[in-house]
């Protein structure tokens, strides 16, 4: 990276929870660090650490060769960036955008940048933000791998692992979407089944070392139910979808006799159903992919 003579290395636009991580672990490192919310005073702690506060996003992101931004999605990206006086700022210079949204919003953003003479980064943050600035932190980007090159110095600075998933900028944001699909149906999964579990006495205390071992399962069913995804295969050996049906029913009927909401479970059931009447009862749970990957 060949930052602007008398410039700061990095500018971090966005001091939410995670932005003010990001700025914390860029001036842990040494690095000149220049920041800007929309809400004045998340900046005030920042400060008194050493950070530059700017007094507007144009002068924040005139500050640095590199702009980091964080919000919330990218409608709270585009009001940062987009202004004609922020954008005529950024020419030149080069934005990692690891606010979260969908892959189509980081492809529209990178147009908008290239149109702008503006580089572009996209990104995600797969991790709390306890993780950054330590070697637990994750970071996925994706888009010009000369750029990302140029970059990545500053951005080790925020610790943790870096995978540059390829050259198509919506990479980085399908990972993101993929793996908080996993999470957070796993969350509703975790939480329905707590209420459950509490209406028949048992409780989250009790339930949780077991839960544990339901969740250590998964590691190793992920990886090797990949490899068949990939490679077309669904065996459902052990486990056909018609017996994943039945225990899922009982479930639903569990739940619903004690009046807890069992939408979650019957649309995982409706699902199998589907694959089943598609002729796949023999097939592993998995196969759901593929029936819902269906055009």
């Amino acid at each position: 990276m060949s930052p602007h003579d008398g410039q700061s290395a990095v500018t971090v636009l966005g001091l939410g929870p995670m932005g003010r991580a990001l700025a914390g672990a860029f001036l842990d490192s040494g690095l000149r660090t220049t920041v800007w919310n929309r809400t004045p005073g998340r900046e005030r702690e920042l400060v008194e650490r050493g950070a530059i506060g700017a007094r507007s996003a144009q002068e924040a992101v005139a500050a640095s060769a590199l702009t980091v931004l964080c919000v919330v999605d990218y409608d709270a990206a585009d009001a940062v960036l987009r202004p004609d006086a922020v954008a005529g700022a950024l020419k030149g210079r080069t934005v990692v955008n690891l606010s979260a949204d969908t892959p189509a919003r980081a492809r529209s953003t990178a147009a908008w940048a290239a149109g702008h003479g503006i580089g572009y980064l996209d990104g995600a943050i797969m991790t709390p933000t306890t993780t950054i600035g330590t070697p637990a932190a994750v970071f996925i980007h994706s888009g010009p791998q000369g750029l990302y090159r140029e970059h990545r110095p500053v951005l080790d600075a925020l610790g943790g692992t870096h995978t540059h998933l390829g050259e198509e900028i919506g990479r980085a944001a399908a990972y993101d979407i993929a793996l908080l699909d996993v999470f957070w149906t796993a969350m509703a999964g975790y939480a329905h089944a707590l209420a459950v579990a509490r209406a028949e006495g048992v409780t989250a205390r009790e339930l949780a070392p077991f839960a544990q071992g339901i969740g250590a399962i998964l590691p190793p069913l992920f990886e090797q139910l990949a490899e068949g995804v990939d490679g077309g295969s669904f065996s459902g050996e052990g486990n056909p979808l018609t017996s994943a049906v039945s225990s899922m029913a009982h479930i639903v009927h569990t739940s619903e006799g004690h009046g807890i909401d069992a939408g979650v479970m019957r649309a995982a059931e409706g699902m199998a159903r589907r694959a089943i009447g598609l002729g796949h009862g023999e097939d592993g749970f998995v196969r759901i992919a593929e029936v819902l990957g269906r055009r």
